[in-house]
């Protein structure tokens, strides 16, 4: 029988979650996949330090205008992430449009095609993140708010994955991380994820961000984004019957336009 490696749970969280380049874990477990969620604020922040450097470096020393910069770095996480978490918000969208419940629903949700809930959602989800984030970055706010909102949405992931929800159906990417967290292992996740936000805001040192009201609000931010999220989870499960892979890429999508529009709003 074939040990998990040291680190199949990062080889797994971005071999997942993004596009980077990394060696397949040897082993794929419950154990690898809850300590794999754990670590997801960890892909956060790569995240963030990915698109957020160019961004900033871009509006500190370049001409573009703010709007141009936020199309490009929301195109950019598109890539990133394989628009995998875009394209479960569209299915989510359809399901819960179609008015069906369980496996009917679940069965809207498979289609290849995108109907036109999922369609207007993603309009308006996609506007709302460009918006929100040029002005966050016509302010000089953009890079600390993106990678806020970055961490507190891959950080719904344990949440997820937590003892409180279950997989809707045997197959697929929600039942293999289904109940794969541990209730101490998602008090270590949210731990985690807030002192990555802290660490790396204050590592950052720029202007006047780490002022008691600014942490307070990009905290409240990344709070109340994360409750946008969990209400969506919440809905889902009430009319799917559980989790599957396009509930947590809805979640972990609403969460980060929930965020930057409160960021946008408070910070």
């Amino acid at each position: 029988m074939v040990k998990p490696a040291l680190f199949d749970p990062f080889r797994l969280l971005f071999g997942t979650l993004t596009v980077l380049p990394v060696q397949p874990p040897r082993v794929v477990n419950r154990l690898v996949a809850g300590r794999a969620m754990t670590l997801a604020p960890v892909a956060g922040i790569v995240l963030a330090l990915l698109v957020g450097v160019p961004m900033q470096l871009a509006w500190r020393w370049g001409h573009g205008s703010s709007a141009l910069l936020a199309v490009l770095v929301v195109g950019a996480l598109a890539v990133l992430t394989r628009a995998m978490h875009l394209d479960g918000l569209a299915d989510v969208a359809d399901g819960l449009g179609s008015g069906r419940r369980g496996d009917d629903a679940l069965a809207v949700m498979k289609k290849s095609d995108i109907g036109p809930f999922g369609v207007a959602t993603l309009v308006i989800v996609l506007l709302v993140q460009v918006i929100a984030l040029s002005d966050l970055i016509g302010t000089g706010r953009g890079f600390p708010a993106l990678l806020v909102a970055l961490v507190a949405s891959r950080g719904m992931l344990p949440v997820l994955c937590g003892p409180r929800f279950r997989a809707a159906r045997p197959g697929g990417l929600g039942a293999t991380v289904s109940s794969s967290v541990s209730r101490r292992q998602l008090v270590l996740a949210i731990v985690l994820e807030i002192g990555l936000v802290l660490a790396a805001t204050g590592l950052l040192g720029l202007p006047g961000w780490m002022d008691p009201p600014r942490v307070e609000a990009a905290l409240l931010a990344a709070l109340v984004g994360s409750a946008c999220g969990h209400l969506i989870a919440l809905r889902a499960v009430s009319r799917f019957g559980g989790t599957t892979g396009d509930v947590y890429g809805a979640v972990v999508e609403t969460t980060f336009t929930a965020t930057l529009a409160l960021a946008a709003f408070f910070i």
